[in-house]
């Protein structure tokens, strides 16, 4: 029997639906989704294993002009997915008209390789504005095929799905038909706790956080962990923590519940906060985070 592999990389501006959709090809969360901007920071894996297929999709940061040095390493991530991409998903917004960065719109619009653009959140448009839409990106990507869908309500997402399955090259499987994707579980929990931060904190606490778990020690019944929130200043750190602690509690016992869904089993959560001045523009501490990867 025929089998095909490859790899989907997803591309876009911030806040489309790229992490909604790799979730919903997967079937289980792997890339945090809050209503605030650049929440993907790494370039992560997701795997989707048929009998004869294995699609290994890529979610990227938003598309965005870097300020600082972290920033400029989540656009290293997003570079590298044009790199070993052998289909390229574009993901725009209903009523977006452009990309940020006109050097990866040229590199979408020459593309060698097959790229389907994905006009999403089409659940929040009319039928005027949707064939306004589509024409006009049509006229803006004429290399691409153009797929009008709402990730979250899961209208054409199927379709979608075939359609990677058709375009996939002939191959075996690059990882064991077991696994889902290529980050280690401590990956998980920073990602877990760092979501519960973006959804709680406003203006520039979140991204002013990293995520350590320092320890990850997994029994028959429970998983304890440890793990050290991040910030650049000591006024964060008392905002994290709240009046009597009570906002990192609220942090804690939200992470836990997740984290629990996730490992199947019983976690025990230990979460400090610890001051790292400027780490966001420090490239040692970049490339500890798993950041700066030249």
């Amino acid at each position: 029997m025929m089998h095909k592999a490859g790899f989907v990389n997803i591309i876009g501006n911030p806040n489309v639906g790229k992490s909604t959709l790799m979730n919903t090809f997967i079937g289980e969360k792997l890339s945090i989704i809050t209503s605030k901007a650049q929440t993907t920071r790494h370039r992560i894996l997701g795997i989707v294993n048929g009998a004869d297929f294995q699609m290994i999709l890529s979610d990227t940061p938003g598309i965005i002009k870097p300020a600082y040095e972290l920033q400029e390493s989540m656009m290293d991530f997003v570079k590298s997915a044009f790199d070993d991409a052998d289909v390229l998903i574009y993901m725009v917004e209903i009523g977006e008209q452009e990309l940020k960065d006109e050097a990866f719109f040229k590199k979408i619009t020459s593309s060698k390789i097959p790229v389907l653009l994905l006009l999403n959140k089409i659940d929040k448009s009319d039928q005027e504005q949707l064939e306004s839409q589509v024409a006009l990106w049509s006229s803006k990507v004429p290399n691409a095929e153009i797929f009008p869908i709402s990730a979250l309500e899961g209208f054409n997402v199927k379709e979608v799905f075939g359609r990677i399955v058709e375009l996939l090259p002939e191959s075996p499987p690059f990882y064991p038909k077991d696994q889902l994707t290529d980050k280690p579980e401590r990956f998980f929990v920073n990602e877990i706790i760092r979501e519960k931060i973006l959804m709680h904190y406003k203006k520039e606490i979140p991204y002013a956080v990293e995520i350590d778990t320092e320890e990850f020690f997994e029994e028959d019944t429970i998983i304890r962990m440890r793990s050290i929130i991040m910030v650049e200043r000591e006024t964060q750190k008392g905002i994290i923590i709240g009046h009597k602690g009570s906002a990192l509690k609220r942090v804690g016992v939200e992470a836990r519940k997740d984290l629990e869904k996730f490992f199947g089993k019983q976690v025990h959560l230990e979460l400090y906060v610890k001051v790292n001045k400027n780490w966001r523009s420090d490239q040692r501490q970049l490339k500890r985070f798993g950041y700066n990867q030249k």
